[in-house]
């Protein structure tokens, strides 16, 4: 039987598999759960921001049957925190989220002080890599980035930015530069650390929000800036756009990333039809996982992988209280003989 870690490289490489694997990336994609923690006894906020919790607790999550990987961090705030803004960190319930932002214009971009990794949450992140590189060789790690649109708008007021992505263009371009390049040494502080796959989440950068010539114009151009930097190390990608994709396929097939994501608005076979042989992966209702039951998520899992899902995931970070039997069914329906099939 192939281990986690050789099974997802060789639908990377698209290799024949047994089967397709089973993960969820963190990052915007979280897979922790309030029980989950209760059962392992580590808490939010607590281990947003202590290394070895951090990594206790992804590690949890393979363990106890949910997921074929490690992932961290759990949340979206860690770069714009180390940019400067100001985070809640939220509860066992809530996710952290960016309360006061550190720049009113993109003209302004020049006064944004690069990460620092020597401290702040960015260490935690690389450090709990560390600590997860020692734990099992045969378990993929997923580092995590937010993508550089939803960074962007994480340090400055969202209405302005996207006003100013047409009206002060050319600022708008310099400081999704600057972030990007801040990302792209984030991105390989992590794969020093052992990160073997770099998932890129950038839900603020869709093409229902954008539309699709600024979609174009700055969404693709920088997430491939950071993806054709990701993969000089030898890295695979992960890509995950929310949203839906009608609009914007033709433009969505530009990004060179690995594997493309999608949350359950999309049709994943209608997104196979248009994307031609993109590796596709997805996209287990999370609103099923929390609120449903444990036979809803296996039929959800099994149309994935009839539709053509390469990798199942679900569509978006876990509810929080999502149970953990619901959680379980997914690796369930592709462990237990509910869904298998010849690759």
């Amino acid at each position: 039987m192939l281990s986690a870690k050789t099974r997802l490289k060789k639908v990377i490489n698209r290799e024949k598999v047994d089967r397709p694997p089973c993960i969820c990336p963190g990052g915007m994609m979280n897979m922790v759960t309030t029980e989950l923690m209760e059962q392992v006894g580590i808490q939010f906020p607590e281990a947003h921001m202590d290394a070895k919790m951090m990594a206790d607790l992804t590690a949890a999550v393979y363990e106890n049957g949910c997921f074929e990987n490690y992932g961290v961090p759990f949340c979206m705030t860690i770069e714009a925190e180390d940019f400067g803004a100001k985070v809640n960190m939220g509860t066992n319930i809530y996710e952290p989220h960016v309360k006061e932002y550190i720049i009113d214009s993109v003209k302004e971009w020049e006064d944004v002080n690069p990460i620092n990794y020597e401290k702040g949450r960015a260490k935690v992140v690389i450090d709990a890599i560390k600590l997860l590189k020692s734990k099992d060789k045969e378990v993929p790690i997923i580092g995590n980035l937010t993508g550089p649109i939803s960074t962007a708008s994480s340090i400055i007021e969202p209405v302005v930015f996207y006003k100013e992505l047409r009206k002060k263009n050319k600022e708008a371009h310099e400081f999704l530069d600057f972030v990007t390049n801040q990302l792209i040494d984030f991105a390989k502080k992590q794969i020093e650390a052992g990160a073997d796959i770099i998932a890129i989440s950038d839900p603020s950068g869709t093409g229902e929000i954008l539309g699709p010539k600024l979609f174009e114009e700055f969404a693709v151009k920088y997430i491939n800036k950071l993806v054709d930097s990701i993969k000089e190390e030898n890295i695979g990608t992960i890509v995950h756009i929310c949203g839906q994709m009608k609009n914007v396929y033709s433009q969505v097939n530009k990004i060179g990333s690995d594997i493309l994501s999608f949350d359950s608005i999309v049709n994943i076979n209608e997104a196979k039809e248009s994307l031609g042989d993109r590796l596709i992966m997805g996209n287990v209702s999370t609103y099923t996982i929390e609120f449903g039951d444990k036979s809803k998520v296996k039929e959800l899992t099994r149309k994935c992988i009839k539709d053509g899902s390469d990798i199942i995931a679900p569509a978006c970070g876990l509810g929080m209280k999502s149970p953990l039997e619901n959680v379980k069914a997914m690796l369930e329906a592709l462990t237990k003989g509910d869904g298998v099939t010849d690759a």
